[in-house]
């Protein structure tokens, strides 16, 4: 089993990086119930339960937190939890009874995790938000795109998964480490926007060094360089070069044939445009494939652009399995990689409500209150 093995973790179904957190955590070993509505919630994109990856390897209960019956066996649950996972507005769980000053005081050892947009407090804690919109508070979305172009959305990798879901997962298993000698639990506040910002630290560390401008897309790391962006192929593919050190620079030109000709310095940064527009001459001669055969593999810091469809199947990967199947369903396999106690998908995504009875029978109700529960409209 994974090295989360032992822990229990109370999820609280929602959307973007409180089930991405919760996947990262069951995928290492922990055992986690997702609490679900009754009724399927009208938030993000719709679905198959098939294909929401995310919600894989955990269980799922359909429990109306408005019924109090209902409320009082969630009450139950998070006694024996280790952990909990929450993703609503600021102020939610607490009207809904379940807030930090509660659990914590029901079970002193339980590590309160909660990701929002904006934070627990501010001017824009109320405020409903997306990925952008975080990332755009932080200077992250400023940074992405091309000159002369509106930023570019970076799909939601910054705010939702990098900001949100990765933070709270850290905050989750330091504080449960902190817990093993303190024998308290604590509350773990994870912004995006706070989030995102930290993941700037390397940008905002250059910008103050006077190594980057604010001009997007004339920098170093933004597809300002000649030597780190993506190209165009003959047969209209990409590939994405990243020699930015001097000895991989040089390796790249001579592997292109361009080692004799009289160029520029590589970070003459004023003459980064008349560069680009060579290599990008260069690159349209042949197709991606040719390419592939004439840079993958080699120090030059080279890549082919793949598609969807083309990265499961790229031999790297396939050698390390960085790809699976479940259920028909193609989806990334578990990171990181552990060599004693490797993670593991452990189950498919499981429908809302797939597991109420023996979720809440495996955590200690017996039958008997299984049925009151139902009869009473508290669970599904």
């Amino acid at each position: 089993m994974g090295p989360l093995n032992g822990v229990k973790i109370i999820e609280f179904g929602g959307i973007g990086p409180a089930p991405m957190c919760a996947m990262l955590l069951a995928d290492m070993g922990a055992e986690i119930l997702r609490i679900d509505r009754l009724q399927p919630s009208n938030l993000g994109i719709p679905v198959s339960p098939r294909h929401a990856v995310m919600e894989r390897s955990r269980r799922s209960l359909a429990v109306d937190l408005k019924n109090a019956q209902g409320l009082d066996a969630v009450r139950r649950l998070l006694d024996q939890a280790d952990a909990l996972i929450e993703g609503f507005r600021p102020g939610v769980m607490e009207r809904l009874g379940l807030g930090p000053e509660t659990c914590l005081a029901r079970n002193p050892r339980l590590v309160f995790g909660r990701v929002t947009g904006w934070g627990q407090e501010g001017p824009l804690a109320q405020a409903a938000g997306h990925d952008i919109n975080y990332i755009s508070l932080t200077g992250a979305a400023h940074a992405i795109g091309r000159p002369g172009q509106p930023p570019t959305p970076p799909l939601n990798l910054v705010g939702d998964f990098g900001g949100g879901a990765l933070y709270l997962a850290l905050g989750i298993v330091a504080a449960l480490l902190e817990t093993r000698s303190s024998g308290k639990g604590q509350v773990v506040d994870a912004a995006m926007v706070d989030g995102a910002a930290s993941l700037m630290a390397s940008t905002y560390g250059m910008y103050a060094a006077g190594r980057m401008d604010n001009r997007r897309g004339e920098n170093l790391l933004d597809g300002g360089a000649h030597f780190y962006d993506a190209y165009e192929t003959a047969d209209g593919k990409y590939i994405s070069i990243a020699a930015i050190e001097a000895k991989f620079y040089a390796d790249l030109l001579d592997r292109l044939g361009l080692s004799d000709e009289d160029l520029p310095p590589q970070m003459e940064r004023h003459r980064w445009p008349e560069l680009k527009e060579r290599l990008s001459k260069l690159f349209r001669t042949k197709s991606r494939q040719q390419w592939c055969d004439i840079l993958e593999g080699t120090d030059v810091c080279f890549a082919p652009v793949l598609d969807l469809d083309e990265a499961p199947r790229h031999p790297h990967n396939v050698v390390r399995q960085t790809f699976v199947e479940v259920d028909g369903v193609t989806q990334p396999a578990p990171a990181p990689r552990f060599s004693r106690t490797p993670a593991r998908i452990q189950s498919s995504p499981a429908a809302p409500g797939q597991h109420t009875e023996e979720g809440f029978r495996d955590w200690g109700f017996s039958q008997e209150e299984i049925v009151q529960l139902r009869a009473a409209g508290a669970v599904a």
